[in-house]
């Protein structure tokens, strides 16, 4: 089971004694936040929840796995999330 966007705007301003708009609006702000964060290379960090940062990939081979064939695959960019403490406490139960 999971759940979408609708419905964690729906919990969260159940929450928050928030309208949906309202919270549907903090949703998409935090979203905002992290795009933009990531794309000028800062981590966002919400402790005990989770970090989350660009970490660059260096460049490497790699193979069509159709073909076999070897290609070269360049550096780039990509996103690492780690969960906090809460999270991982909220799992093990």
């Amino acid at each position: 089971m999971s759940l979408n966007k609708s419905e964690l705007v729906s919990a969260i301003a159940s929450k928050a004694d928030l309208t949906k708009a309202d919270a549907e609006s903090a949703l998409n702000a935090l979203q905002e936040v992290l795009i933009e964060s990531l794309g000028q290379g800062e981590a966002v960090k919400i402790t005990g929840l989770l970090s989350v940062e660009r970490v660059e990939r260096a460049a490497r081979t790699g193979r069509n796995p159709r073909t076999g064939e070897e290609i070269s695959i360049p550096a780039g960019y990509g996103v690492k999330i780690s969960a906090g403490s809460l999270l991982k406490k909220a799992v093990a139960k």
